[in-house]
C-alpha cells in the first residue's frame, strides 16, 4: 500500500521545554506517513533507537512505511537526544501523541487507536510513554492539552527497560547523566512502572543481543504479567550477535513483523491480517 509523506511539523512551535540551547538534536519534529486508504485508520508513533544520543534512520521512516503497508499511519518522532536529558524525550513522546490525536480528522486517523513503537532506547521511550502518561485536561484553554497522552498500545523492539544490573549504561548516562541518583535510576527502570492501566504491548528481542540483554524484555514481560496487562513476547535466536537490526528483513530467523502484524489485527489496529 502506498504511503503519503507529509512535511515534518515541529512539536513545540514556541520552543521546546527543558532544552539547554539550540541545535538539531534539540528541535523535535513529527513526520507523518499516511496510508493510501479510506480512514479512519490506526496510527503508531515510531521512536528510532540510538542510545538517547542519536536517532537511527533505519528504525524510522522504513518502519513507518511498513506500517503504512498494513493500512496503519506511521508517524516518525525525532525526539530530543543528548545533551538533552530526562524529561525532554518523554515530554516529546507525550506531545507527539497529543498532536496525532489533535490532527486525527485531517490525517484520517482514529484518535482511539494511537500506539507507540520504539527500538532500543526508543523502546525505553515508548514504554515510558505507555507508563508515565497524562490524562487530558478537559477544561484547558489549550485544545492540545485536552488530549490524553496515553497510547492505546505499545511495541517494544529489543528495548532498554531497566537501569539496574541488566541495563545499558550508555543509554542511562545519556538520559540521566553520569552517576544518577539511585532513586532516579529506579524511577526510570520501567519494570517498576507497570500498572493495570498500562496499555497492551508487543515485545520482541533476540536472545543473543550483545548490547541490550534479553533480560530487559523478560523483566518487562514479567511486570506486565503480574499486573494482568495483555501482551505478546517473541524471542529469536538468530545465530547472529547483532543489535539494532530494525525491520530485520535480511534475517529470516528474526521475522518479527509478521507476528506483530497479526497482533495489531488482534487488537483492532488493522484488518485482514488474521488473528
Amino acid at each position: 500500500m502506498d504511503a503519503r509523506k507529509l512535511d515534518p511539523i515541529p512539536l513545540w512551535p514556541g520552543g521546546a521545554p527543558d532544552s539547554p540551547g539550540a541545535g538539531e538534536s534539540q528541535v523535535p519534529t513529527l513526520t507523518p506517513l499516511l496510508p493510501d486508504c479510506p480512514g479512519p485508520v490506526a496510527a503508531v508513533v515510531v521512536c528510532p533507537g540510538g542510545g538517547y544520543r542519536r536517532r537511527a534512520p533505519h528504525e524510522g521512516e522504513p518502519v513507518a512505511r511498513w506500517l503504512c503497508s498494513l493500512g496503519v499511519a506511521g508517524i516518525v518522532l525525532d525526539y530530543r537526544v543528548a545533551p538533552c536529558r530526562h524529561p525532554a524525550p518523554l515530554n516529546d513522546a507525550k506531545q507527539a501523541i497529543r498532536l496525532v490525536r489533535a490532527h486525527a480528522a485531517a490525517w484520517r486517523i482514529d484518535p482511539h487507536r494511537v500506539g507507540i513503537l520504539g527500538f532500543s532506547a526508543g523502546g525505553h521511550l515508548a514504554v515510558s510513554a505507555a507508563t508515565m502518561f497524562e490524562d487530558g485536561q478537559k477544561e484547558s484553554p489549550d485544545p492540545l492539552q485536552r488530549h490524553s497522552t496515553r497510547p492505546d498500545a505499545f511495541i517494544a523492539c529489543y528495548p532498554v527497560i531497566t537501569f539496574g544490573p541488566q541495563g545499558h549504561r550508555g543509554t542511562m548516562e545519556a538520559l540521566l547523566g553520569e552517576n544518577p541518583a539511585p532513586a532516579l535510576q529506579r524511577e526510570l527502570s520501567l519494570e517498576n512502572r507497570i500498572t493495570p492501566q498500562t496499555p497492551p504491548g508487543f515485545i520482541w528481542h533476540t536472545i543473543e543481543d550483545p548490547s541490550v540483554p534479553v533480560a530487559n524484555s523478560l523483566l518487562l514481560a514479567d511486570s506486565l504479567s503480574r499486573c494482568n496487562v495483555p501482551f505478546e513476547l517473541h524471542l529469536f535466536q538468530t545465530g547472529l550477535k547483532h543489535h539494532g537490526i530494525g525491520l530485520a528483513t535480511d534475517i529470516p530467523k528474526a521475522n518479527w513483523t509478521d507476528p506483530c502484524a497479526r497482533w495489531l489485527a488482534k487488537i483492532g489496529f488493522i484488518q485482514d491480517q488474521g488473528g
